[in-house]
């Protein structure tokens, strides 16, 4: 007997599941689908990469009727995990024929107010939903399952009153769904529109036995040598780096790219269309190597990274964390790599500080060629001045 037959599902849901080839459910699935079915309401607390969006859409698909308007919607911080729901919960959706539909902002509003008429289910950003709601091309009168994936990121990102006016807009009598990475952040807004709902908890995905953290320590004008230094040396997996600025990331991915570095950029500041290629590109391993912002890379589900590496220390201890939940997933080995000069020790104090159980190794730093840097506005190349250059060990943690 099939594993997820004993969740209740119809038949074509667990037809959908097995040509997507997953036999055996996650921790989170096991742990939330059978309350979902029963029409709980439910907390879901898990990472990203966990299964969590195939939790949520066997109760929306199963709990759907094609061709009776929108009755679940699906609420994401960010574009590129609308696109990721949607394409999930339409190979889900193929054998109930379902109309599943994502919208959000930085594409034309007039193609998907054409959708919605036939939509059934619906993945959405806040800022478009309401901007769908002020129209009146966008009903949610039938809703009888709103889920919020990434419940905490929204909250994070300042979506908190959209979203409390988008709840107010569904029906009282529904079936509400959140998904967050910590259960505590969304507890005051599940108070208020949840009921009786079910707290189930999945452990976290990253093995930290097998999650390797180091940390050189670097002059300012020697940061981006390092790094290419490092990233030339790789040669296993898929690299994100992280940077805290869209300004930043565009200056270190060009100046790998000029590096013979396969990198391309990812922010907030690129089209969609520019987005969503870019994410092809990393995920077909057509580019190695992703610089991205925090924003632009929360609730992205991407496999098969071995490295990540924080050029800059987030202000938020938070965001350290969930840069980390990158690698070292499903049993693979994983490494934290962090390039600290003197405007990271702050941040980088308050991430010891909170978290002392991490053991991360100073590494001593190697000899570097000089990398001169091309700035972001000036595509011309600088000449490159060929030298050695060697630091010693300092030890700032602070």
């Amino acid at each position: 007997m099939n594993v997820f037959e004993k969740f209740g599902l119809s038949q074509e849901l667990l037809k959908s599941i097995k040509h997507m080839n997953i036999t055996e459910p996650t921790e989170i699935q096991t742990l939330s689908i059978p309350h979902i079915m029963k029409g709980k309401d439910v907390i879901g607390e898990s990472a990203t990469g966990s299964g969590k969006t195939l939790a949520f859409g066997c109760g929306v698909i199963d709990h759907t009727l094609p061709k009776k308007g929108v009755q679940a919607l699906i609420l994401t911080p960010t574009r590129e995990i609308a696109e990721q729901v949607k394409d999930v919960l339409r190979k889900l959706a193929y054998h109930k024929h379902l109309n599943v539909i994502s919208v959000y902002g930085g594409v034309s509003i007039t193609a998907q107010i054409q959708d919605l008429k036939k939509a059934e289910v619906v993945i959405a950003t806040p800022g478009r939903l309401l901007d769908h709601l002020e129209r009146r091309t966008i009903d949610l009168t039938r809703i009888n399952l709103l889920v919020l994936d990434e419940a905490d990121r929204m909250l994070d990102m300042g979506f908190i009153d959209d979203v409390e006016r988008i709840i107010r807009a569904c029906p009282k009598k529904r079936q509400t769904l959140f998904f967050s990475a910590t259960v505590s952040r969304v507890k005051s807004l599940a108070n208020k529109h949840m009921n009786n709902e079910v707290i189930v908890s999945a452990q976290n995905m990253v093995d930290p036995s097998k999650l390797k953290q180091v940390y050189y320590n670097v002059k300012k004008n020697m940061k981006l040598s390092l790094l290419v230094h490092l990233l030339k040396k790789e040669t296993s997996g898929l690299v994100m780096v992280f940077c805290n600025t869209r300004r930043n990331t565009d200056f270190v991915a060009k100046n790998l790219k000029a590096n013979n570095i396969k990198a391309t950029p990812i922010h907030g500041g690129l089209t969609q269309n520019k987005r969503k290629n870019t994410l092809k590109m990393f995920n077909t391993a057509k580019v190695s190597v992703l610089v991205c912002t925090d924003v632009a890379a929360r609730g992205l589900d991407i496999n098969n990274v071995s490295h990540v590496y924080n050029y800059d220390i987030p202000k938020d201890t938070k965001e350290y964390v969930h840069r980390i939940g990158r690698t070292a997933r499903a049993g693979a080995e994983g490494q934290v790599v962090n390039v600290l000069c003197e405007y990271d020790y702050d941040n980088f104090s308050n991430v010891m500080n909170q978290y002392r159980n991490f053991n991360i190794e100073e590494i001593k730093i190697p000899f570097l060629e000089k990398v001169v840097a091309i700035r972001t506005d000036d595509s011309r190349r600088q000449p490159m001045r060929r030298g050695q250059f060697h630091s010693r060990n300092r030890g700032h943690r602070r």
